[in-house]
């Protein structure tokens, strides 16, 4: 069985993960993606924007998916924004241990606080000062509290004891006071887990869960007491294995904060984050969902069964028909045959009917004659209807005693016709309704191979959404030296100066070329040693990215300093202008640096470009072309050098490469200008 709720210990896990991710940030937008699902953008300090996504009743974890909420904003979302938009988020806690989280804000007009509710249908609630409802996904009278604005929210009665509080005393006395009750209902009921947790601690007990509580021996209680602790301290002690149950073909079956009893022999995925591991299960299923409920199997499916019983009973009346047919064309046949006796028996009648004479008197005697004789047709009258029955050949039939015998043979002759024709319009109806059956049939089959692909289309297109978590460094121009070596340059004065005062770490070299206007440029070590190579690829880039490029020199003087030698300080009067560093003590020079870079095409993931020193780009890639300094600018030497990349690639590579955006080229050109030349 898939899995259907959030349970309690999913919560405390994600809460906890979530207290360390989204606290003290501040909340850009809100967005509501449909009537039940909320997403909060949150961003933090020289962190990556984060989303918070929360579906009442069903899920809370973080997303980097980027998913498309209405055009039209819900006034729901309208009033979070209202209320929440720039307020910082303080807190997430989750309260009692229950299916109950409340995210805690500090805006302009105080402290308010969004509750979700994960039970049942859910809820989310926003509330005020003083707990006051403001705002709430669905407003409601229940039996023991209500959710109505300017009211003060209550939280729902507990359905059972926090665990965490549980004795082994308590539980032992809870245990022995169920009777007969089985000891998984006991245990779901008391501690309020459901039974998904409380089977899996009668698994780590090693116990039948189908056990009377009164027929638990001391032991035995000693065993579900420590099942259960062994799931708390995995919870308080943060002692989790994030991962997502894979079914036999694949497919996520479940996901789980840490390892559990009743999945031992499945596979399984692991991730970094339950958030992470939640994020991923959470818009499979939800892809899923969309996609079968967008294709109407079981609508089909009905449909179909309709059609069959239909068939059936139109089998079943044509067969009927097509026999009635015939038995009323036999009867005419066989009156006939019998004409003499039977013309007889009915000129009896019309005698009588002629003379004046008692048919009931008739009757009688035919029916005397007939028991003397013992060889009588008749069998019986009915008096009222004048209906003789008889019984000729073995067929029983009924004569009309007021017609002649052609009048009779006729009626059933018209009879049998009448039938004939009704199973003519009968067949005709059950071809047509077998011709719907075949449709039907066929359109099940269409709909379950779409149900089998059409998951996988939407999940190829939220994959598409899927925001892609920028590293600090792309902030600024990057490369990775031929060696490994991560260096990184300011674009501007601004990021010149974050890199230096943030990112240079002590006794990585900072690059600069002699020449005013130039980039610090830094190799990042990781404590490591910088290569001479790596050394020789960043003075090379510092060389390049500076203004000798723009005015078309061969080469530019380099020099390297440790980020202690950098100061904001100038000598006595001089100005040091932001983006700007006085070096303090010995440069270690780089003469006559070359200006060259290179820019190629890289297939791993997926068809990117890549640029940097020529040789970096070289251990990269075959598929490159080197720039110098030279007059060519703008768009049409962007082009140029996406069709110079594109012609040594691959038919298909060539065709997907050509409809890229030159825009991804600019940020490896110097000022946008240059000129190729070819590769050594």
């Amino acid at each position: 069985m898939r899995k259907k709720e959030f349970t309690s210990f999913d919560i405390a896990v994600a809460v906890h993960e979530l207290n360390e991710a989204v606290v003290h940030s501040r909340v850009n937008n809100i967005y509501q993606l449909n009537e039940k699902t909320v997403i909060l953008k949150l961003h933090k300090t020289d962190k990556p924007p984060l989303r918070l996504i929360m579906e009442a009743g069903r899920r809370l974890h973080l997303t980097t998916y980027a998913l498309k909420p209405p055009k039209t904003p819900p006034a729901f979302c309208m009033a979070l924004r209202k209320h929440l938009r720039g307020a910082w988020l303080e807190k997430v806690e989750q309260y009692e241990f229950e299916r109950v989280v409340t995210i805690h804000f500090k805006t302009k007009n105080g402290i308010m606080k969004l509750i979700l509710e994960l039970f049942g249908e859910g809820n989310i609630i926003l509330t005020g000062e003083k707990d006051a409802i403001l705002q709430a996904l669905v407003f409601k009278h229940m039996r023991d509290r209500n959710i109505v604005r300017k009211e003060f929210f209550q939280f729902p009665p507990s359905v059972g004891k926090n665990p965490f509080q549980v004795t082994r005393d308590s539980l032992g006395e809870i245990l022995k006071d169920g009777g007969d009750v089985e000891v998984v209902r006991a245990l779901a009921r008391f501690l309020g887990v459901g039974g998904f947790y409380a089977e899996e601690i009668l698994l780590r007990a090693n116990m039948e869960k189908t056990a009377p509580c009164n027929a638990l021996s001391d032991g035995e209680v000693d065993g579900i007491f420590a099942g259960l602790q062994g799931l708390l301290s995995a919870v308080s002690d943060f002692k989790t294995e994030p991962h997502i149950v894979l079914a036999e073909d694949g497919s996520f079956l479940d996901v789980a904060p840490f390892k559990l009893k009743r999945y031992e022999a499945f596979r399984s995925k692991g991730y970094g984050s339950f958030n992470e591991a939640l994020d991923e299960f959470f818009l499979r299923a939800t892809a899923t969902e969309k996609a079968v409920a967008s294709v109407e199997v079981t609508k089909l499916t009905r449909e179909a069964e309709r059609l069959k019983r239909i068939i059936a009973e139109q089998e079943q009346a044509l067969r009927e028909d097509e026999k009635k047919a015939e038995h009323y064309r036999h009867i005419g046949d066989v009156i006939y045959a019998h004409s003499s006796e039977i013309q007889a028996f009915l000129d009896r009648f019309a005698a009588a009917k002629r003379e004046g004479k008692d048919w009931n008197i008739l009757i009688s005697e035919i029916m005397t004659g007939k028991k003397a004789e013992g060889e009588s047709f008749v069998e019986s009258f009915d008096s009222r209807n004048l209906l003789a029955n008889v019984c000729v050949d073995d067929l029983r039939f009924s004569l009309n005693l007021r017609r002649s015998l052609f009048e009779n043979a006729a009626e059933y002759y018209e009879r049998g016709k009448k039938a004939k024709q009704k199973s003519a319009g009968a067949l005709v109806a059950l071809e047509e309704t077998r011709r719907k059956l075949a449709e039907a049939e066929k359109k099940i089959r269409e709909a379950e191979e779409e149900k089998a692909v059409k998951p996988k289309e939407v999940m190829e297109e939220l994959v598409k959404r899927k925001v892609k978590r920028k590293e600090w460094y792309e902030k600024f121009r990057w490369f990775t030296s031929s060696d490994g070596f991560l260096v990184v340059a300011g674009k501007d004065a601004v990021s010149n100066e974050v890199l230096v005062k943030k990112y240079a770490a002590v006794d990585e070299p900072v690059f600069h070329a002699e020449v005013a206007g130039a980039p610090f440029v830094v190799v990042k070590t990781e404590g490591k040693t910088a290569s001479e190579q790596a050394l020789r690829e960043a003075g090379e880039y510092a060389a390049s990215f500076s203004r000798a490029w723009r005015e078309g020199a061969g080469s530019a003087d380099v020099y390297w300093v440790e980020p202690k030698q950098l100061t904001k300080s100038g000598p006595s009067g001089e100005y040091v202008p932001h983006g700007a560093f006085a070096v303090n003590g010995k440069r270690n020079w780089m003469r006559n640096a070359p200006l060259k870079l290179a820019i190629g095409v890289v297939e791993d993931e997926k068809t990117r470009f890549v640029g940097g020193a020529v040789d970096a780009v070289q251990a990269k890639t075959k598929n490159y072309v080197t720039l110098v300094p030279g007059d060519e600018t703008g768009k049409g030497f962007l082009k140029k050098i996406l069709q110079a990349l594109t012609l040594k690639l691959p038919k298909e590579q060539r065709e997907k490469i050509s409809k890229t955006s030159i825009e991804q080229i600019r940020e490896f050109v110097p000022y946008t200008k240059g000129r190729l030349v070819k590769n050594v």
